[in-house]
């Protein structure tokens, strides 16, 4: 049965998700958001739609990462002695002055000990998984020709062997490079072995040049290298995950497509990189935001956008593809741009605040970008007490949701901070009065006098929980009692074992039945804040249990047995797991 206990390459051009027995089942070309041209993890059959490596007699594997990389290691046995080593990585290193980052997959099979024999399976869909491309070769490719994009496989192996699936003796290693239909003039095996060691070398430089915390130190590098692979580096976007309709829940049909850049969900991700010192990410994802806003022309900024930046993104689902465990539907698309979503404005504006007082940066903010976030404040303080469909993108309902108006706030706020950096009197008096305003309306309209907590949405009764950032954006003070008000009717209300439900009330798909991880990161923030360490600490220490053998998390997790639930690898849960281990860490300088 297909599970998500599974590892993720890429290089920023592309991704692919791969299981513990080295197959590749899931893997979009030529860009995160295009046909999956591997799709096995949404097929109901083994027929096609992966590119796996059989070993005939297996009867074990081990799989890891190669240290501080984005580099996958499995290691396949067989029962008479025979064992293989395979090699999987996107390459990434620089070239000429620039990052290459080809669209490419690098398969090295490595012999180890005995006799292993193996049977090459390379079967790509094509057609949002409907059908199979067309087959041409050459001396030393193979091209699976596909309406939308050709694949071209350069080997040193056995075209026959690959194409027939006939099985033969590994006796030394075998490359297999998997990319664009484009010719490579040098020996496969030595372009192999090139890439893998510069590819390792990119890592680790990336890697070393990190402020990580004392603790933690492993999970959160994977996590750091799982942000960064979810960036697209040509345009600066940053994808909520690498896949699209795993369900939030068995049988919920809680199936989106995540393939897109919310504006949310990214700013949360350049904040933990910058935190760690990742500032490049940060600077391409701000350009990103700045070109929406400016195509934008005044009008509202929706949630979510393309990876290129397109604004209609048409939900439509893939009849061909039944779904992870045949639970569909497939959906490719999101609906969620057409949504109202005011929270936007908050999340890009504190992104881009970070190019105004980081000093790190090659290129900062001056006053001609203030005045293009200026616009985007501007529609903050139109909107901040308006209904929307909320940071859960309610599809059935639109209320004036708190977390919205609080970042409506934050954007006035930070304009108001900027302003005064630039030496701009006038606009930082202007953005601090309607920091104040807005803040004295949620002030009054959210906070329930009778329960004695904010509450999500105005002048309403149930909780979210996204309260538990109030102190996190600079809403409330962490001494302030209403937040630990909040903290505490929130933990008696959304928590269910050792997770935090982002709601409990009945949606446009009924009642929530897994836990959305990140808001449990939030709690162990929250905790923190309110000095309650310990638990803080104990907290997320299980959380990190229940990550995946490779420390990656999806979107949800089942409360009872723990599986993990959602689109896959989700960048919100990482972020949680590196900035709840920045916050509970023990300084360096306290270490030894």
């Amino acid at each position: 049965m297909k599970n998500l206990d599974l590892a993720l390459i890429g290089n920023c051009a592309i991704g692919a998700l791969i299981d513990e027995q080295a197959t590749v089942l899931w893997g979009c070309f030529p860009r995160f958001d295009a046909d999956p041209m591997f799709c096995a993890l949404l097929r109901d059959t083994d027929d096609f739609g992966y590119f796996g490596i059989d070993l005939a007699d297996r009867v074990r594997t081990e799989q890891h990462y190669l240290e501080n990389t984005a580099i996958l290691v499995t290691r396949l046995y067989d029962r008479r002695g025979g064992a293989i080593e395979v090699l999987d990585f996107a390459p990434r290193f620089h070239l000429n002055g620039r990052t290459f980052r080809p669209m490419m997959l690098v398969r090295q099979i490595r012999w180890i000990e005995g006799s292993p024999r193996l049977t090459l399976r390379l079967r790509p869909a094509c057609d949002e998984g409907a059908g199979r491309p067309s087959i041409t070769w050459g001396s030393n490719h193979i091209r699976y020709v596909a309406p939308a994009f050709t694949l071209r496989l350069t080997t040193d192996a056995s075209l026959t062997a690959i194409m027939q699936e006939t099985s033969f003796f590994l006796e030394d290693t075998v490359t297999l490079l998997l990319g664009p239909d484009e010719t490579i003039n040098e020996a496969v095996g030595e372009v192999g072995r090139r890439f893998l060691e510069e590819t390792t070398q990119y890592w680790r430089e990336w890697v070393r040049n990190l402020g990580i915390p004392f603790e933690w130190q492993g999970p959160v590098i994977r996590a750091a290298i799982t942000l960064k692979l979810n960036a697209y580096e040509d345009t600066g976007a940053i994808i909520a995950a690498m896949t699209t309709s795993i369900p939030e829940a068995a049988g919920s049909t809680r199936n989106w497509d995540y393939r897109f850049c919310w504006l949310r969900d990214s700013y949360f991700v350049i904040n933990a990189l910058n935190r760690l010192g990742a500032t490049r990410t940060m600077e391409r994802y701000i350009a990103y935001i700045i070109n929406l806003a400016a195509d934008a022309e005044g009008e509202p900024l929706q949630p979510v956008y393309g990876i290129d930046g397109r604004a209609e993104l048409e939900e439509r689902e893939a009849q061909a593809l039944a779904g992870y465990r045949g639970m569909g539907p497939v959906r490719l698309g999101n609906l969620a741009y057409r949504q109202v979503q005011h929270d936007v404005y908050g999340s890009a504006i504190l992104a881009a605040t970070h190019v105004f007082f980081d000093q790190r940066l090659t290129r900062q903010g001056d006053k001609a970008l203030f005045h293009r976030l200026e616009a985007l404040g501007a529609q903050a303080i139109c909107c901040f007490d308006q209904p929307d469909a909320g940071l859960w993108e309610l599809r059935g309902s639109a209320r004036v949701h708190t977390f919205s108006a609080v970042m409506c706030w934050a954007a006035c706020d930070r304009l108001a901070k900027i302003a005064e950096r630039l030496a701009l009197p006038e606009r930082a008096s202007h953005w601090r009065e309607h920091a104040r305003t807005i803040h004295a309306t949620i002030s009054r309209r959210a906070w329930n006098d009778t329960r004695g907590t904010f509450v999500s949405t105005f002048e309403g009764e149930a909780l979210d929980a996204s309260l538990l950032l109030l102190v996190e954006v600079g809403f409330l003070d962490r001494g302030d009692p209403r937040f630990a008000a909040t903290v505490a009717a929130v933990e008696k209300e959304l928590r269910r074992g050792d997770f935090i439900f982002r709601y409990i009330e009945k949606d446009d798909f009924g009642e929530p039945e897994n836990a959305f991880i990140l808001c449990t990161f939030w709690y162990i923030n929250a905790l923190a804040a309110l000095d309650r360490r310990e638990e803080a600490g104990a907290l997320f220490e299980k959380l990190l249990s229940c990550r995946n053998r490779h420390g990656l998390l999806a979107e949800h997790i089942d409360p009872k047995s723990g599986e993990l639930w959602g689109n896959f690898v989700q960048t919100y849960s990482m972020v949680g797991l590196i900035n709840a281990a920045i916050r509970l860490s023990i300084r360096w300088d306290q270490a030894f």
